[in-house]
């Protein structure tokens, strides 16, 4: 289910002088308000789907204010929205996840920064890099800098977000520029408070509508314009924004008394870079450094004046910059060149990785490495190699009492997840076909092509399975598979797959996993939610949509019924009907199952056939066996699927089937008792072993033994 934000709602509505408690991404929610915002949108998306969501939840405080929210179909048309500021004076924001969200929304950002503003524009990205992602590992800085769309990379507190949310506001209107605030996940998702301010009510909204349009051929990105407005970037543009860094102070200076060496950050990198500054005795518990810090939080575009006042007098400064490519530390090099300032070796990647999340432990190394070559006066080496020595020791120490390696924990289905009985069926027909190529998606259906599974060759973008099937099909044996979840579905595998593929009439086999949400952004709203009210939207069915773009083979099946599913993929794979055929997967949670352990033989099929983690072993209660049978533990959310997968393949009749059965009326009373009473006489125990006024809230079925309440 959908969580609700209630509580967070409230705190949105907090005025001045008082203090709002909570994490990163609620703050950036108040910190919107506060600075008169006319629009929002946006696609979900970790870490940033909370902003959405609390959005979602407000629309009675929106509806006061008069901001207009909207929950787009992807972010291209988030950042679409934009273009409201191209010529009027609306402050609007956009969110998604970055980087992938960011090349989907390439086009419309392009175009925004070539026409420039006059409303503020910021664009909201949850930067998700390193190895807690769950995406391909590149930064926007590279984005940014290409298309010169300011970066602000605060510091992670929540008065310096709140701040730089306000700021960026006014850096895009000072610049005429589209702004960017990257957020890390931990940015997100740190806690903290800071002083709120009342919320503005938009110049310009619904309650007061812009009355005359303002048309400018100057902001239209077509030739000569397009010529001018690239010129205007480098001419007024930049310059305009680096007096407003430069004004407004928004990078940070910190002096320490180590003055022949330095440290040039990131702002998101400072919590960690403080940390270990900490460890080795450099900083005290309240963030004061003997190490000067000059912190970026604006990291795009950097303020050359700023550079060389920091690096002059210095014999060595490490840059602390994230990810690769190295585009600070080499702007870095080049601004002091240029200056002719020769004297501080830039150290940045030489000690720290070239790529990969710079968590606590990579920069104690790295700074550690920094400071055994600059030899700084007044700095205790042996400290600095016992402390990160020690942090090795503790690592080796683990691993000796653990006695073997941690065992990887990859991602997986859920528990009871409704694709992954799909991906049973499709197990079973691969093994009649002798092999398939799947065209996978991004979403929960990535995880199909882990153990024990495997099934998914390729994986190209959110909603773009089908078109990267669309050269594989005319080159393979068989058919094709490809899967897609309906959020990837609506996100845009409707115009770039099933459209194309209906159009060249391509013969493939599309799977829809039809849940009701996007459940890989956080279980958000989609045209074809079902129960939508009037407020949330009108609903539009997969099915018909798919009918009118003249799909002529469609099935819908229930996911849970593996056979039936198997059924429905060995027609699709060989009819002789061409074109593009689709089955529809709809999933939901159904019956539970039981084991035997009489019956059970202990070969663990059900087990590699289902994946799931419910499905265990245990010791066998017969104390002639020494072969442990499966068994189903408590995290079992009765799904179905090992019940239906052995029925599907034929493995063995240990399983039976539970439905339970919540307020039981007279007759389920009624009819429980007849079963008890069967069953005791074929086995020779008298019915009256459990009375039947007894109340019960459940009943076996397919001779099932009874199982207590639930």
């Amino acid at each position: 289910m959908e969580r609700s934000f209630k509580a967070e709602v409230a705190k949105l509505r907090l005025g001045a002088g008082q203090t709002f408690t909570g994490e990163g991404i609620l703050a950036v929610t108040k910190a919107l308000l506060q600075s008169g915002v006319s629009y929002v949108g946006g696609y979900q998306g970790a870490p940033v789907s909370h902003l959405m969501d609390v959005l979602a939840d407000a629309r009675e405080l929106l509806d006061e204010l008069g901001v207009h929210f909207e929950a787009c179909g992807n972010e291209a048309g988030a950042a679409a929205m934009l273009g409201a500021s191209i010529n009027y004076p609306l402050r609007g924001a956009a969110t998604w996840k970055s980087v992938v969200g960011t090349n989907v929304a390439s086009d419309a950002l392009s175009n925004l920064s070539s026409a420039g503003v006059v409303g503020g524009a910021l664009i909201v990205i949850g930067e998700d890099y390193g190895e807690g992602a769950s995406i391909i590992q590149e930064r926007s800085h590279s984005f940014a800098q290409k298309s010169q769309i300011w970066l602000l990379d605060p510091r992670p507190n929540l008065p310096s977000i709140v701040r730089f949310v306000e700021k960026g506001f006014e850096l895009s209107e000072a610049s005429n520029t589209p702004v960017m605030l990257e957020l890390r996940i931990r940015a997100c998702h740190v806690h903290g408070s800071f002083e709120t301010k009342d919320n503005v009510a938009p110049r310009h909204s619904r309650r007061n509508p812009i009355q005359k349009p303002v048309f400018s051929l100057e902001r239209i990105p077509l030739p000569p314009a397009n010529y001018t407005q690239e010129k205007h970037k480098i001419d007024v543009r930049l310059p305009e924004a680096l007096k407003f860094i430069q004004r407004e102070q928004l990078n940070e200076f910190f002096p320490g008394d180590l003055r022949q060496i330095g440290i040039i950050l990131q702002g998101g990198m400072y919590n960690t870079t403080i940390r270990a500054l900490q460890q080795f005795g450099l900083a005290d518990p309240y963030g004061e450094s003997r190490i000067p810090l000059y912190v970026l939080n604006v990291t795009y575009p950097l303020v050359p004046e700023e550079i060389t006042r920091f690096c002059s007098g210095k014999r060595a400064v490490l840059v602390v910059e994230e990810g690769q490519p190295a585009h600070i530390e080499e702007a870095i090099n080049s601004i002091l060149r240029r200056a002719d300032i020769n004297d501080p070796h830039v150290i940045g990647k030489d000690v720290l990785p070239m790529a990969g999340e710079y968590t606590g432990e990579v920069v104690l190394n790295g700074l550690a490495a920094f400071l055994g070559l600059t030899l700084p006066d007044g700095v205790d080496l042996k400290a600095v190699e016992a402390v990160r020595a020690s942090v090795e020791q503790a690592k080796t120490r683990a691993a000796e009492l653990l006695g073997a390696p941690v065992p990887t924990r990859p991602p997986g289905f859920c528990i009871g997840c409704p694709e992954r009985p799909v991906f049973t069926a499709l197990k079973l027909i691969e093994k009649e076909l002798g092999g398939i190529h799947i065209s996978s998606d991004i979403g929960c259906h990535t995880f199909s092509t882990l153990q024990p599974f495997n099934l998914g060759n390729t994986v190209l973008g959110y909603g773009l399975s089908l078109a990267a099937a669309s050269a594989m099909g005319p080159n393979f044996g068989k058919r094709i598979i490809t899967v897609m979840g309906d959020g990837g579905f609506w996100h845009q595998g409707l115009t770039t797959g099933v459209a194309n593929a209906v159009f060249r009439n391509d013969d493939g086999v599309l799977v829809i996993m039809q849940n009701g949400y996007t459940s890989a952004t956080g279980t958000q709203n989609i045209p074809s939610s079902p129960d939508l009210s009037a407020k949330e939207g009108s609903p539009i069915a997969i099915e018909s949509t798919l009918r009118g773009l003249g799909v002529k083979w469609l099935e819908r099946v229930p996911n849970y019924q593996v056979a039936d599913v198997a059924d429905a993929l060995r027609r699709a794979m060989t009819t002789e009907q061409k074109g593009l055929k689709v089955i529809i997967a709809d999933g939901e949670w159904r019956t539970r199952f039981g084991i035997d352990d009489d019956v059970c033989t202990g070969d663990r099929a059900c087990i590699r056939l289902s994946g799931c983690p419910s499905l265990t072993i245990k010791d066998s209660p017969d104390p002639l066996r020494s072969e442990p049978v499966t068994t189903i533990n408590s995290g079992c959310v009765g799904c179905g699927l090992c019940g239906e997968a052995a029925h599907a393949a034929a493995l063995c009749p240990s399983f039976h089937r539970i439905e339970v059965i919540q307020n039981p009326t007279g007759w389920d009373r009624f009819m429980h008792g007849i079963r008890q009473g069967v069953i005791g006489a074929l086995s020779g125990v008298g019915a009256a072993s459990t009375p039947r006024s007894q109340p019960r809230n459940d009943r076996g079925v397919d001779a099932a033994p009874t199982r207590e309440a639930r």
